[in-house]
């Protein structure tokens, strides 16, 4: 009897260890699993979407679900295009979500229907032309009025009578222009056409609208003088500011005598890129110069 006992007591222990046993091990392999999910947690899960508009230096995180909304609305465009757009705010309307224009008196200065100069900015450094290159009473920040001096000068010497017609326009004026187009072509139109007081570039003091001279500006584009400032331009720092078949990009219609001074050595690669000012500010030179 004894013996049974015995060997009852051994059995009875040998099942209690065997049972502790299982049970630290099942405990040991939740605790590893929770390990697991854990750290599962903390890895950020690649997303396709990302990985296609990411590889641009000038991708902006914050923006990705506007990219991908943007690109399902615009097949036809690639990456680097609805990166760029997004960017430039055209997946929303003009004038909204608007912010202050940076880099201020410097020829970077990118104002556009997003970006304002508020309406005490005046230019700093800016000049008379001289009557025989333009109007009367038209200014130019100093560099920009050096270089379309120059530029005019060296175009009559080909043959060309080119004439300066507008150039810094100040807030006030602006406004006016502006709501006179209003009353006459109603804001859906005056918008395609003219800024907003604020939003425009001729506050800059780096803005030339130019023509032939004593022919009106309209008819520039007809003109050698036109085809001359295309092919020259940018050997002066001058860009063409609102292109033809760009309007969906700049939201200006095209304007043949509009130009954007720049400096020469940037007039040069933006001219070479085949890019409008607004593409290339937000690939190039917006996280360089803010």
């Amino acid at each position: 009897m004894r013996k049974i006992v015995v060997i009852l007591s051994s059995i009875i222990v040998i099942i209690f260890i065997v049972l502790m046993v299982f049970l630290f091990n099942t405990n040991s392999k939740d605790k590893d699993l929770e390990k697991i999910n854990d750290n599962k947690s903390e890895i950020k899960i690649p997303n396709e979407k990302e990985n296609e508009f990411s590889k641009y230096s000038f991708y902006k995180e914050e923006n990705l679900d506007r990219y991908i909304s943007y690109k399902d609305n615009n097949k036809d465009l690639g990456n680097e295009d609805i990166v760029t757009r997004v960017n430039l705010n055209l997946d929303k309307e003009v004038y909204t979500d608007t912010k202050p224009a940076s880099n201020l008196n410097t020829n970077y200065l990118f104002v556009n229907k997003f970006y304002y100069l508020d309406s005490n900015y005046i230019p700093n450094n800016l000049e008379l032309l001289d009557n025989s290159y333009a109007k009367s009473g038209i200014y130019l920040v100093k560099e920009a009025k050096e270089q379309i001096e120059k530029l005019i000068s060296d175009a009559k010497n080909d043959g060309m009578n080119i004439r300066v017609i507008s150039a810094y326009r100040s807030y006030s004026y602006q406004e006016n222009l502006y709501n006179n187009y209003v009353k006459s072509d109603g804001v859906a139109l005056a918008d395609t056409y003219s800024a907003r007081p604020g939003y425009s570039e001729h506050q800059t003091g780096l803005v030339v609208d130019v023509t032939r001279a004593f022919d009106n500006f309209n008819n520039f584009e007809n003109s050698e003088e036109y085809n001359w400032m295309l092919n020259n331009a940018h050997n002066y720092g001058f860009i063409l500011r609102y292109p033809k078949d760009k309007e969906n990009i700049t939201t200006y219609s095209f304007e043949a005598w509009h130009y954007r001074y720049v400096g020469v050595e940037l007039a040069k690669k933006i001219k070479a890129s085949n890019l409008t000012f607004d593409e290339y500010y937000i690939r190039y030179l917006e996280s360089d110069n803010n």
